[in-house]
This record gives C-alpha cells, sequence and structure tokens, in this order.
C-alpha cells in the first residue's frame, strides 16, 4: 500500500528504514487481537527499525546527522508503524546503530533491548543477588540474561536442550530445563527462593514458587493477578522507555562492546512478511526474523 511521505515536524527525525525486526506484537496486532478502535487505516505492525537518517525536522537537538545509519523504537499506532519503507519519530526513539553491524542486526536491538532494560530496572535487584529468566533463548529473554549478567547479577535460566549451549553462552550462571516444573527446579538449587523473575515465556502463576517471599516477577503483556506468599507479578509496557534516548544508546555501546549480542535468525524481503509471521507463530525461531526494505 502506498501511504503519504512523512515529513518531521519539530523534534522528529525521518528514517529510510532499511531493516525491521518482526516481534510477537507484531503478529498479535495482524491478528486483531488488539483494540485499534479510533486509529486510522490500514494498520502498519512494527516496533523495530534500523536504517539512514534522511531529515531532521526543524529546530530539532540531535548529535545525529543526515546520512547516519541508525536504529530506533516505534510505538505503532495507525499507519504509523515499523514495517514501512519510511518512518518519522520523536529524535528521543533514535540513536545511532552500533559500528560494525547492518541494518538487520540492528534492528534486532531497540524493542525487546529496551524492554529487557526497564525489566531490570522495574526490579531494580543489587549486584550479588538472584535473577531467574524464563524464555531465555528468545529475544526478551536473551538480552535480559545478557544485561543482568553485566551487572553481576547471579541469572538462572530456562532452556530446552537444544538451547542449553545458548543460553549458557549469554552469561547464566545455571541453566534448567524449561517447562512447568521449571519452578520447583530453580528451589532446588536456591531453597530459599530467588530475588525476581523476568518472565518472558509468560509462566505467570506456574514461575510465582521460585521467588522467594516478597519477590517481585516482571511480566508481559499486561499479567498482574494478585500473588501467595507476597510474591507480586508487575507488567511492564515498553512504550513508557520509548523516549529514553540514553538507555537505548548504553545498549548500543553495550553491543559494541560485546556485552550484548545481535541475534538474527534470517532476513527476509518486506514482501514476506506473511512468511515471516507464519514462522514467528509457528515457534523454535531463535533469534529475531528481520524484513528487509
Amino acid at each position: 500500500m502506498d501511504l503519504p511521505e512523512p515529513t518531521p515536524g519539530e523534534g522528529e527525525l525521518r528514517i529510510r528504514v532499511q531493516a525491521a525486526a518482526v516481534n510477537p506484537t507484531d503478529t498479535i496486532l495482524r491478528a486483531g487481537q488488539r483494540d485499534t478502535s479510533g486509529q486510522s487505516r490500514p494498520l502498519v505492525p512494527g516496533m523495530d527499525v534500523a536504517g539512514v537518517l534522511e531529515e531532521i525536522g526543524p529546530g530539532t537537538e540531535t548529535d545525529l546527522r543526515v546520512g547516519d545509519a541508525v536504529m530506533a523504537i516505534v510505538v505503532p499506532r495507525g499507519t504509523h508503524g515499523a514495517y514501512a519503507e519510511q518512518v518519522v519519530l520523536p529524535a528521543e526513539s533514535v540513536t545511532a546503530a552500533p559500528r560494525g553491524s547492518g541494518p538487520a542486526e540492528a534492528s534486532t536491538l531497540p524493542m525487546n533491548g529496551l524492554t529487557a532494560r526497564l525489566a531490570l530496572d522495574t526490579l531494580g535487584l543489587a549486584p550479588g543477588s538472584v535473577l531467574a529468566v524464563t524464555g531465555a533463548a528468545g529475544a526478551l529473554g536473551g538480552y535480559a540474561v545478557q544485561l543482568a549478567a553485566a551487572e553481576g547479577l547471579t541469572v538462572v535460566a530456562d532452556a530446552a536442550e537444544k538451547d542449553r549451549d545458548l543460553v549458557s553462552g549469554l552469561g547464566a550462571d545455571v541453566v534448567l530445563a524449561r517447562g512447568e516444573e521449571f519452578a520447583d527446579r530453580v528451589r532446588e538449587r536456591f531453597p530459599d527462593g530467588v530475588d525476581g523473575v523476568v518472565d518472558g515465556a509468560m509462566m505467570h502463576d506456574a514461575v510465582a514458587p521460585a521467588v522467594r517471599e516478597g519477590g517481585t516477577v516482571v511480566t508481559i503483556r499486561g499479567y498482574d493477578e494478585p500473588g501467595d506468599r507476597g510474591v507480586r507479578f508487575q507488567p511492564i509496557l515498553v512504550a513508557h522507555y520509548a523516549r529514553e534516548r540514553q538507555k537505548l544508546d548504553t545498549l548500543r555501546q553495550q553491543a559494541e562492546d560485546g556485552a550484548v549480542s545481535l541475534r538474527v535468525a534470517e532476513a527476509l524481503p518486506a514482501e514476506q512478511a506473511p512468511e515471516a509471521h507464519r514462522r514467528l507463530e509457528a515457534g523454535g525461531v531463535r533469534g529475531r526474523l528481520v524484513l528487509t526494505f
């Protein structure tokens, strides 16, 4: 579909998109599982972009220059989304792409990296604390493992047998079999329970027994039911960090330093978005599928 060329206003940047990562939130939008009433049509999915900075809006303060390779987080609404040849974004949502990365690699970092950053900030655990991560082989879980390890946390993570080496390589101190019995396995290794959980696998109540009394489980997609033993389910929304440019730029630096890895499962032409969605929904993708423009 053709949409009008977006024009940046004050405080905005226009990016020529070269790559957009495919995330579960995109498939949820496409499947009609999100309330989009009142939004313009067509609906354009996508929360991660990488490309070239093409235009700086009038009066916009930025250290970036036209022609720079950049990456950004997009909060999609209506026709505003990452699956597009061009997108206009607040300057605070854009930073330089990591040196040495191509657009596909850079596009895998913003949304999931910032979600992991928000999860850890929400928990606020001190170095030496024990963090459990579910869905550790996925994009969010993988970044949570790496960022937590970089901050001196002891990380216990779940993994299928085929993913054990991957998760261990990301920096997990203890890797346990994933599944409904993960919490029991955690308690066998940490009898007092872990200090917090990043629940990328959306285990919810099933992972709560792994947490010490009064601990916190960070959840995605809004789960916040009451817990037992004072355990709190704390939902997070990455849109709250969509304009935290310094945090995004720190992720860039960590990628350049090797503390964070950029994992591309496969890059597909944008016309193959349906196939990318089918593959993501089928499960088993490690790293991110990326659409190229």
